[in-house]
């Protein structure tokens, strides 16, 4: 079952249960799971009633197999890390394992991006930078557009020479949020923070903000703004990708929205997915770039944006390899 389908047949279920019943399950699912749900159901068309019929007996199979499954700390760690590589392993485990989300950064998960930025901004930089490390980096790359250009840049550097979270860190966190972390003397060095964070962050600031903020960098660091340039992963990228990849990213883009994302695109990447499609579908995207006139440069930046999200998630989910830096292939 793909993710995609795992997340309909989630969706149908809690239209099946009701609304009394539903609220109780969404209750216990974090603020990017309740989203997708909540997008899912909201767009959902009519079901035909022998769709649900399978899922419940299923589901009812599922609970019927007698005493409960557990996992022990060492099968979760040895379960994310084959699926997810060592490095976003690492990332993930010092969540899920090692309690280094509290609950006030939890409460900013559900803020939209300018409450949260407004909330946070006096905060010192080096505090702002602990809190946007727990973020997810799209919701944290919002957060930062807020920021004025000094405290931008001053942040996404000390999110960039971060090695790690320290208990001690995590207790200013705390204090700046006003909430208490349970068991904060007992936690690990988070690994979070780092080159690689930042450069997933700055992926979703645009262009002229990435482009002031490696200026900063560079002034402090040359190596460390080259070293952020090469983790990131950015439009033109694409060219990158082998055919095969382009091909599925393409049944998972709508064309309006490729067509304004192609607007900036170099003529290299135009051709790239151009040769991608059928003759036919490539001649109609021809002429419906050519018919299209001139397009804000937030709006094509906006959908680079979307279509870099739906990127992610295929390499994440393994359809997709993005070529490393550096001559080194692999999943990112």
């Amino acid at each position: 079952m793909t993710p995609e389908e795992g997340l309909e047949n989630s969706a149908l279920l809690l239209l099946t249960l009701g609304a009394d019943e539903a609220s109780e399950v969404l209750k216990h699912l974090g603020p990017r799971e309740v989203q997708k749900l909540g997008m899912k159901m909201a767009t959902m068309p009519a079901q035909p009633r022998s769709r649900v019929e399978p899922l419940l007996e299923e589901l009812e199979s599922h609970f019927g197999k007698g005493s409960p499954i557990h996992a022990d700390e060492e099968q979760i760690r040895q379960m994310l890390t084959k699926a997810l590589g060592d490095e976003r392993a690492a990332h993930l485990i010092s969540r899920v394992l090692q309690g280094s989300d509290t609950a006030g950064i939890e409460s900013l998960k559900w803020m939209d991006s300018a409450t949260a930025a407004d909330l946070i901004k006096n905060e010192h930089p080096q505090i702002i930078a602990t809190i946007l490390v727990h973020l997810e980096t799209d919701q944290a790359g919002e957060i930062l557009k807020y920021f004025p250009e000094r405290l931008r840049n001053d942040v996404i550097l000390r999110i960039a020479t971060l090695d790690g979270v320290q208990p001690t860190a995590l207790k200013e966190l705390n204090d700046a949020l006003t909430r208490m972390l349970a068991g904060a003397s007992t936690v690990k060095k988070a690994a979070m923070g780092g080159v690689r964070h930042a450069a997933e962050i700055l992926n979703f600031v645009g262009s002229a903000v990435e482009t002031a903020v490696i200026d900063n960098v560079r002034e402090y660091d040359p190596d460390l703004a080259q070293k952020i340039l090469d983790e990131m992963f950015v439009f033109e990228n694409l060219m990158d990708i082998d055919d095969r990849g382009i091909q599925t990213i393409l049944r998972e883009v709508q064309s309006d929205s490729l067509i304004v994302a192609l607007k900036g695109a170099s003529p290299e990447l135009r051709e790239k997915v151009f040769k991608n499609m059928s003759s036919r579908a490539a001649e109609m995207m021809r002429e419906d770039l050519e018919a299209k006139g001139p397009v804000r440069l937030s709006e094509v930046e906006a959908e680079q944006k979307e279509i870099l999200k739906v990127v992610r998630r295929l390499a994440e989910e393994g359809q997709v390899m993005l070529a490393g830096k550096g001559g080194d292939d692999g999943f990112v």
